[in-house]
Formats: C-alpha cells, sequence, structure tokens
C-alpha cells in the first residue's frame, strides 16, 4: 500500500514537464537579473560611468524595465504552474486527501524550486557576466579598463528579486490551497481567461496614447526647468508617462482581440485564430505587453554604439586639420624644431603647420542657485568661468575663413553641421583679464562655423584682443599648433609618440579635467567659498593614467589626432559599448524565452482543438495557416510595436537636445535603422524556429491550398 508521499511523488513524475517549466523560468529570470546587477554594479562600470551622468540612468531604466519584465514572467510562470498542477491536486481531494496534506507537500516543494532555482540563478549569474564579457574583450576590444571586477552588494538586488520570486510562487501556492470546490480545481486547467470585446477605436487611441506619453514624460523635466526653474521629482515624469503604458496595452488588445485588417469577408478568413487568442486573451496580451517593454529596452541599449561610433566617426573626418593641440604659454613644451625631428624619425612629412595663441578670459553671467525644494533660481556673477578667446585674424588663418567681428562684439564657435549651440554661450556681456583684471563690454554678434575649435572658442576683434590681453601672464595665455601630414591614416605610430611627449613636457598645474575653471575657483575662494573642484565631487585624472579613456577624454589639454581618434576609438570607449550591448544581449535572451514559452502554451492549450479541427475536415494548409497566425501575433505584433515606439522616442531624443537634428545624428538613426534591421531578421528566425516546433508539437505540417 502506497503511502501519501509516495502517491504525490508519484503524480510528480507523471507531471515532471510541468515542474520542469516553473524551473526554467524562474532559474532563468534570476540569472539574467544577477547577471545585470553584477555587471551594472561592478567597479569597473561605476568607475566609468558618472554619478548622476545620463548613462548610469539609461542603465538604471532598463535595469527596471528588466525587473519588471522578468518579474511579470516569473508570475506568470507560477500561475501556469498552478493551473497544470489543478488536476493533481484534484485526484488527491478525489480520494480523500485533506489541505493541510496537500500544503505541506505543495509547500516543501515550492520551497525546494524557488530556493534551488534562485540559488543557482545567483550562483551562475555573476560568472554568466563574466564569460560574455571575456567574450567581448577576446572578439572585439580588449584594455586594461576592461578587467571586470565585482561587487559583492550586487548580491543585495538579485537577493532581493529572488526574495519576490519566492514570497510571489508562495502567496499564488496559498491562493491555490484555499479553493474549497474540488470541480473547480480540476477545472482550472481548462480555465481560459478571454477578453471581451472592444471598439473599432481602442486600437487607434491606444496609439495616441503612446505617442502622448512618450511625448510628456520626456519633456517635462525640459519643461519644468526651463520655464518653472524647478527641477521636478522623478515620481511626476514617471506620472507623465503613464499614459504610455495603458496605451500600449490597448494596443495589443485590439490586436487579439479585433485585429487591424478584419473587415468585410476578412473577419471569416481567420476566424478560428483570432477565437483562440481571445479565450486566452489576458495571458497572451501580458506576456506581448512584457516582451514588447523588453524589446524597447534592448534597442534602447543598443542604439548607444551606432550613435557614438556615428558621431566619432563624423566628427573626426569634419576636421580640417590632422594633427592639433594646445598648450599654456609658461609651459615647457615641445617646438617645432621637436615635432619635426620626430616625424623624421618615423618617416613622417609634415605639411601645411599653422599656430596662433588665444587667451583664458574671465567671463559674466547667470550662476545656479540652488533653493528648497527641487527649486532653482539664477543670480548675476561678474565673474562665472572662463573661456577661450581667440583675435579674429588668427581665427581666419587657422580656417581659412574671412570672419569679421566688430569691436565690441564677440562670435561664438559651433561645427560645421550647427551642431554644440547649447555647450556655448551667447549671453556674455563682459570680459575680465584675470591679471590686471580690466574689463571688457562684449554682446553676441553671430555663429561661426570650424569643426576643430566647435564650442570650445569665441573670436574677438583684433582691435578688443589686444585690448583685453594686455599685461595678461603666461598662464592665462595659450598657443594651439595644426598641422596636416602626408598618409595621415598610417602615421599611429608618431601620433602615439607626439601624444606622450605632449604629455612629459606638461607640468603638474596642467594635471586638470576639462571641467576644472580656474575662474569660478577664484571668484569662489574670493567669496569666500570651496570651489566644488577642489573637493571630492571633481573627478581627478593623472598623468599615470595617460592611457585611460577617462584621461584622454577629459584631460583639459588632450590633443586631437585624427588617427588616435579615429583607430582608438573602441578602445577609449570599450567599457561604455561593451555594457550596453551586454544589457542588450539580456533584454533580447528574455524576449526570446518568454516569446518561446508562451508559444509552446498556446500549443499545449489548443492541442483538443486542432485535434477536433481535423476531424472535421480542416485542411493542413488552413491549419498551418491558424497555427502561424498565432504565433505571429506573439512575436510579431510586439516586434512592430516595440521596436517603431522606441526608435521615435530615440530620433525624438535626438531632436530634442539641440531642436534638430544634424547630419551626424540622422547618419546614425539610419545606422541604427539598419540594426534594426539586422535585429529583425533575428527575431524572424526564431520565430521560424518556434513556428515550427509548434507545428511538430501539434502535428500539423503546410501544404498549399486546394
Amino acid at each position: 500500500m502506497k503511502t501519501f508521499h509516495q502517491i504525490y511523488a508519484l503524480l510528480r513524475r507523471k507531471n515532471k514537464k510541468n515542474y520542469l517549466l516553473l524551473v526554467l523560468c524562474n532559474f532563468f529570470s534570476v540569472l539574467l537579473i544577477t547577471a545585470y546587477v553584477a555587471m551594472m554594479r561592478s567597479p569597473t562600470v561605476l568607475t566609468i560611468l558618472p554619478e548622476g551622468g545620463d548613462s548610469r540612468k539609461q542603465v538604471m531604466m532598463i535595469f527596471v524595465l528588466a525587473v519588471a519584465g522578468c518579474g511579470i514572467f516569473t508570475t506568470y510562470a507560477s500561475s501556469l504552474f498552478f493551473r497544470f498542477k489543478s488536476r493533481e491536486v484534484g485526484i488527491l481531494m478525489a480520494l480523500g486527501a485533506s489541505k493541510r496534506q496537500i500544503r505541506r507537500e505543495l509547500f516543501q516543494e515550492l520551497l525546494i524550486i524557488a530556493a534551488g532555482t534562485c540559488f543557482l540563478g545567483i550562483l551562475l549569474g555573476t560568472p554568466l557576466a563574466w564569460v560574455i564579457w571575456q567574450g567581448f574583450r577576446l572578439l572585439i576590444v580588449n584594455t586594461k579598463e576592461m578587467g571586470l571586477s565585482f561587487d559583492p552588494q550586487a548580491y543585495l538586488f538579485a537577493g532581493a528579486f529572488s526574495l519576490f520570486t519566492l514570497i510571489s510562487l508562495f502567496f499564488m501556492g496559498i491562493r491555490f490551497i484555499r479553493r474549497t470546490n474540488i470541480m473547480d480545481i480540476v477545472n482550472q486547467q481548462r480555465k481560459n481567461e478571454p477578453m471581451h470585446d472592444v471598439k473599432p477605436w481602442f486600437g487607434p487611441l491606444g496609439i495616441l496614447l503612446i505617442i502622448l506619453g512618450g511625448f510628456l514624460g520626456y519633456m517635462t523635466p525640459s519643461v519644468c526647468v526651463r520655464y518653472l526653474h524647478w527641477y521636478s521629482p522623478g515620481w511626476l515624469t514617471g506620472v507623465m508617462y503613464l499614459p504610455l503604458f495603458p496605451g500600449l496595452y490597448m494596443v495589443l488588445i485590439h490586436t487579439v482581440v479585433r485585429g487591424w485588417r478584419n473587415h468585410g469577408k476578412n473577419r471569416y478568413e481567420h476566424m478560428i485564430t483570432h477565437s483562440m487568442m481571445k479565450f486566452q486573451g489576458r495571458q497572451t496580451v501580458r506576456n506581448m505587453a512584457v516582451i514588447t517593454v523588453l524589446l524597447a529596452g534592448a534597442y534602447f541599449a543598443m542604439f548607444y554604439t551606432p550613435m557614438l561610433g556615428t558621431a566619432n566617426m563624423w566628427e573626426t573626418k569634419q576636421r580640417t586639420v590632422d594633427y592639433a593641440f594646445h598648450y599654456r604659454s609658461d609651459q615647457n613644451m615641445l617646438t617645432r624644431r621637436d615635432i619635426d625631428k620626430t616625424a623624421k624619425e618615423e618617416g613622417i612629412t609634415i605639411t601645411e603647420w599653422k599656430e596662433a595663441e588665444f587667451a583664458n578670459l574671465g567671463s559674466d553671467g547667470r550662476e545656479y542657485v540652488d533653493d528648497e525644494g527641487g527649486k532653482f533660481h539664477y543670480e548675476y556673477r561678474k565673474l562665472i568661468g572662463e573661456g577661450n578667446f581667440i583675435a579674429e585674424s588668427d581665427y581666419n588663418r587657422l580656417n581659412d575663413e574671412n570672419v569679421d567681428i566688430l569691436p565690441g562684439m564677440f562670435g561664438a564657435v559651433l561645427a560645421s553641421d550647427g551642431s554644440g549651440d547649447s555647450g556655448i554661450s551667447t549671453e556674455i556681456t563682459r570680459l575680465t583679464n584675470m591679471t590686471s583684471r580690466i574689463t571688457l563690454p562684449v554682446s553676441f554678434q553671430e555663429y561661426v562655423y570650424s569643426d576643430m575649435m566647435a564650442t570650445d572658442y569665441y573670436v574677438l576683434d583684433d582691435n578688443d584682443y589686444a585690448l583685453i590681453t594686455k599685461d595678461l601672464s603666461a598662464e592665462w595665455r595659450e598657443k594651439l599648433i595644426c598641422f596636416n601630414v602626408e598618409e595621415v591614416m598610417d602615421t599611429y605610430d608618431f601620433a602615439s609618440r607626439l601624444y606622450n611627449e605632449i604629455i612629459n613636457h606638461s607640468g603638474s598645474e596642467c594635471e586638470i579635467p576639462e571641467y576644472y575653471d580656474r575662474v569660478k575657483k577664484i571668484a569662489d575662494n574670493e567669496a569666500g567659498k570651496i570651489y566644488w573642484g577642489d573637493t571630492d565631487k571633481m573627478t581627478h585624472i593623472s598623468y599615470k593614467m595617460r592611457d585611460s579613456s577617462e584621461f584622454k577624454r577629459f584631460w583639459k589639454y588632450a590633443p586631437k589626432f585624427r588617427v588616435l581618434d579615429s583607430k582608438d576609438f573602441m578602445e577609449n570607449m570599450a567599457v561604455f559599448l561593451m555594457l550596453f550591448i551586454f544589457i542588450a544581449i539580456i533584454c533580447f535572451a528574455a524576449v526570446l524565452v518568454i516569446g518561446y514559452t508562451r508559444c509552446m502554451t498556446i500549443a499545449i492549450n489548443n492541442r483538443q482543438v486542432f485535434e477536433d479541427l481535423k476531424r472535421l475536415g480542416a485542411s493542413p494548409h488552413y491549419l498551418y495557416v491558424t497555427v502561424r497566425g498565432q504565433i505571429t501575433k506573439v512575436f510579431g505584433v510586439p516586434g512592430v510595436v516595440g521596436t517603431t515606439m522606441i526608435y521615435v522616442l530615440y530620433a525624438m531624443i535626438m531632436y530634442f537636445n539641440d531642436n534638430k537634428l544634424t547630419q551626424s545624428e540622422t547618419a546614425g538613426l539610419m545606422n541604427c535603422l539598419l540594426l534594426v534591421t539586422a535585429m529583425s531578421i533575428l527575431l524572424w528566425g526564431f520565430y521560424r524556429f518556434t513556428l515550427k516546433r509548434v507545428l511538430s508539437m501539434l502535428a500539423v505540417r503546410a501544404k498549399n491550398k486546394g
């Protein structure tokens, strides 16, 4: 005679596929979240991502999407498990088993499943992150900065997600056991969650809400800062984004319930497909929503690489000179004779040598003053920061231009495509010689264009320049050296050698990042305040880290060498690029697993329906079209909606950065479109694989009509 425990174990072995599904779903979700958070919290990554910067915010935003998606996925897998578990429990209750006996056995196996899968997911998540990262280093780029390290605190995030998985599983188990009617439990597996019919305007209204939510959510922080002088809290931005999510849900419901082409005779052609989808509509829509969100997050992460790469290629290509560097006049810098000697030793021919002087002057402006409650205001300051000012004759000679700046006026330099106007001030009304403290009243005349000097320089009338720089000491004067070479892309060794020599000839007083403002420091010190750049808030750089991406990107006197900036781009931005590619892989993996799991569930739930259709004489082609219609919706609709939604949002972000799309941004968006095409082909390939698996499970094969 068998004991209750033995009977329970026997039923479990007979239904091991249901247990396997729950185990794999929970394990995969915890594995992905652990790998993500291990990377996100890695000191290697946090060193590169500035605190409060846009890149770190993007990483956190996608992490939230991934957590939400995987959380919904595990909840769905748990509900599916209990649906199939109902038959076992119903049999046991019919045999006279008490709820107490069933609860004890059920909770024991739930504890083993949840604890085991979560433990394995956490245990293997970090090795997974390490393997993927090492694959990047092996196949793409390998630098010293890419040596990956992990923070033990990352396991706290993974543990929190595991705890959520455990709690949700036991909560659903408690609800499951509380059922009192045996027939309800037995028939739970057969129950569906049908969707009610919706009006024709339901889907278009959803599209409108998606557009409205995306626009309001993105524009709210900018509007609050610009017009209200108030930093809106994160919850307000979240509220503005809210219409996007019901809009997405409405579009998916409309797709499942009504479709978009079911008019006239078309409403009968796919009647079986839509009816089957409607009877399982809630489950299907939930999964489609998760796939859409994760797909959008994956593309958002992937777009970072082509946009950044295109911008770099465009900027270096548009430069009018191959080599340019600047240095303070009080430095014992390389002379032209030194550079010519180095070039000769490397077999390099220098052409078109040009050099000019410019001055670091103090300027006035409005200073940001923080108020309580997220409010702020601006106060005028006679000294607010330093800027690079060059005489118009020197500017024209360097750039082969004929700019005419009137006395008392100044020009601001932008890139040739007009980008960068948000990074250079046109509100300056007073310049200050920081040695003699004489001042010069000025006003903005026009923008001038030079890719080599964009957003870093202002142009003055020659006489005004001579007047304001009189008696200016060498520490506030700089020299700009520009020259071309023959076969520039073959001069990498010369560029590397010259780069190191420039650093070797720079003193410790120049060992500062580009955002260190000496004028602001003087103004703060004279006002009795400590300049923030002299605190730990500012990132400090060192000549010892000259080969790091941080030094190359942020050193105040970093040279612009076309060959180095082109060929070292991947090395300089490796951690950034690899991080976002890693995130995209995690999100895409979740999309594929969730889509595949849902399609297999559809096949299992509808197997009897297809058997009945065969008996009623349905042709193989009709059965194939019916299956394909359901699988297509699971993959196709989220693919189209998620891809379109995130691409439009990304283009909107690019546009509203400076209220225009520059040529480099347009080219970057085109490259993103190519990436979308490539990933869509891969997604289509996985859809075809899943379709074949479902057809095989249902014993359906495609045939031509008739």
